[in-house]
């Protein structure tokens, strides 16, 4: 893997253990926000929400990796369907956070909380993989890099997504890297829809981008991308 994945790989993994863990825990909790961080919450829920209406309901027998799952929301919804759901993160601190969120009694489904990087081989094949806002910090070349590595161990539908570039998201990544500080995550990498489709469908194959779709909830914008097999 290239080393620009590794080393952003270990900014997040420094960030979300020792810095973000309070807000990351707030943010995804019931807990009252600040008007900034609740439009932040409600966007991710619609994405949450968008991601797996594209999963089929019935997911008896059906192994799904939650990779980058945080917290494990995405996670326990999946499993309740039936899915067998191995939910990994770089972070620590967030893995043992969902797992103590997550309910005893997932019915049919399970999960298996992990600590480590969503390409590692051993993690074995899947029927669906979910990204959802693990790769928005990574750069495009790196994205398809993950992508492709993901595509080869899954059967039926990689389902992600990227940072848009609006100019909204230009202007706040234009300021963040003029304005560097040590506590603040690691820069968004924001891409053209059209450049993200058009670099699976030439670098990638035997598999082909479907159905797209972006939330945008005040500070939250994020872009969902389906890919299936041609």
């Amino acid at each position: 893997m290239a080393t620009s994945y590794v080393q952003r790989r270990g900014q997040l993994e420094a960030y979300f253990d020792r810095t973000a863990v309070e807000a990351w825990s707030r943010l995804t909790s019931d807990a009252p926000l600040g008007r900034i961080r609740a439009t932040v919450r409600a966007g991710r829920d619609q994405m949450r929400q968008t991601l797996l209406q594209w999963l089929p309901e019935d997911l008896r027998g059906k192994r799904l990796l939650d990779a980058g799952c945080g917290t494990g929301a995405l996670a326990v919804e999946a499993a309740r369907r039936g899915a067998q759901v191995v939910a990994i993160d770089l972070s620590a601190t967030l893995i043992a956070l969902a797992q103590e969120r997550a309910p005893r009694d997932l019915g049919a489904g399970s999960v298996e909380f992990r600590v480590g990087d969503m390409l590692d081989p051993a993690l074995g094949l899947f029927d669906h993989v979910v990204a959802m806002d693990s790769l928005i910090h990574y750069r495009i070349g790196d994205v398809v890099r993950v992508l492709d590595g993901l595509v080869r161990r899954t059967y039926d539908s990689v389902l992600f997504t990227f940072a848009p570039r609006t100019p909204m998201l230009s202007v706040m990544h234009a300021v963040g890297r003029l304005f560097p500080r040590g506590n603040r995550a690691p820069a968004i990498e924001p891409v053209r829809c059209e450049t993200m489709r058009s670099r699976l469908e030439y670098e990638i194959d035997a598999w082909m981008p479907a159905r797209t779709r972006r939330i945008a909830s005040g500070f939250y914008t994020s872009q969902a991308m389906e890919l299936v097999r041609r």
